[in-house]
């Protein structure tokens, strides 16, 4: 556990993830806020709420999926003699776009 703490990728990426977040937090706000003011004024804090709401579960949901993506690591399919696990089948894809 000790080792976590001390290696300094774990504290980039976390730092990275952080700025990341704030971004597009800062973003969520804005866009939630600019539609938001189109309601009638009775109704703009209760879309308010639920936007950041949903935003955020969104946010953390995503994450999750990742970190399960993340954890497909066991080889899933042989092809001429390579393996590839379930996250090879999704970085593939995506890295050749």
């Amino acid at each position: 556990m000790i080792e976590l703490l001390l290696n300094p990728e774990i504290w980039i990426a976390f730092f990275t993830l952080t700025a990341l977040e704030l971004v597009l937090g800062i973003d969520n706000i804005i866009f939630i806020s600019i539609l938001v003011d189109r309601l009638p004024r009775e109704k703009q804090e209760f879309a308010r709420r639920i936007g950041l709401f949903l935003a955020m579960f969104m946010r953390i949901g995503l994450l999750l999926v990742l970190s399960l993506i993340v954890g497909l690591t066991g080889p899933l399919l042989t092809v001429l003699g390579y393996d590839y696990s379930g996250r090879d089948l999704i970085l593939i894809p995506a890295g050749s776009s």
